[in-house]
């Protein structure tokens, strides 16, 4: 009996022992939670007051918080499917190669929408084409009809155009040839700008024209054909489809399947130029 009772108060002095241990180590994990909270906190106000005090560190922090909000945010529109997540550029409507078509003179809307018909080509474009046709025809002293009918048979309106020896864009221009006439557009690689194709083939097309002394020779130049016997039929197409649009620009009604006369299909054209036509253009 002695010896359990000897036992049972051992127990008891050991469970007060621990259980004063364990408060103990409580009282002290919290005052030192409690010390790190504070100062957590006083660092806080540190750097709150310190930002406040600069701006600039202020506002950079701003910017990196935006910025990794933004990204969390386009990463969850990616992963949900959406491929133009975070693809935000307004300007770049300044890029397209298009106006308004109520922007032309009742005449020259007319053509414009003629040939959106005829090349199956959208009207904003053609119509932006049409008005520079006007611009820069009246600056070269060309009939901006025929300009357009070279940009037809040339290309058909598709400016990113390219024939087997390498004419390019628009009207076709052989921009390895005439590669010093683009260095005020930024170079070469405005080959496939419509706009700039467009006023370096009228610059051609005015020396061709110019050397030959006529209109239909100087398409002959421009085609490479200058020095055989025949331009298999270019210059023919080129005026035939500048009589249909000088009379869709009259007001006449011409029918948007109306054929060209005396021409040769491109393929020809191509191997006319492969079988050692002159690079004029």
């Amino acid at each position: 009996m002695r010896v359990l009772d000897l036992m049972r108060r051992a127990q008891r002095a050991t469970t007060r022992s621990v259980g004063v241990f364990v408060r103990d180590v409580g009282h002290g994990l919290l005052e030192v939670s409690h010390n790190t909270l504070a100062l957590v906190g006083l660092a806080a106000v540190a750097v709150a007051i310190f930002g406040a005090s600069r701006p600039e560190l202020r506002q950079q922090v701003e910017t990196l918080a935006l910025a990794w909000l933004q990204d969390r945010h386009e990463q969850r529109e990616i992963a949900a499917g959406n491929v133009l997540a975070g693809i935000n550029e307004p300007h770049a409507v300044a890029r397209a190669t298009a106006t308004d078509i109520d922007s032309l003179s009742s005449e020259q809307a007319a053509v414009a929408q003629w040939l959106a018909r005829r090349y199956r080509v959208a009207t904003e474009p053609v119509a932006a084409l049409v008005r520079e046709s006007w611009a820069i025809g009246q600056r070269a002293g060309l009939d901006p009809t025929l300009i357009l009918a070279v940009i037809a048979i040339e290309s058909s309106f598709n400016p990113f155009a390219q024939s087997p020896v390498g004419a390019q864009g628009l009207m076709q221009v052989m921009t390895h040839v005439h590669d010093d006439k683009y260095g005020p557009f930024g170079g070469t690689h405005a080959a496939f700008d419509p706009i700039t194709n467009l006023r370096v083939g009228v610059q051609v097309l005015k020396e061709c024209i110019a050397r030959a002394g006529g209109v239909a020779e100087g398409l002959r130049h421009y085609v490479g054909a200058a020095a055989l016997e025949s331009d298999g039929g270019y210059a023919g197409r080129v005026l035939a489809e500048q009589g249909h649009l000088r009379a869709v620009f009259e007001g006449r009604r011409v029918p948007v399947t109306v054929p060209n006369t005396g021409g040769s299909a491109p393929e020809k054209l191509a191997a006319l130029q492969l079988g050692g036509a002159s690079p004029s253009r």
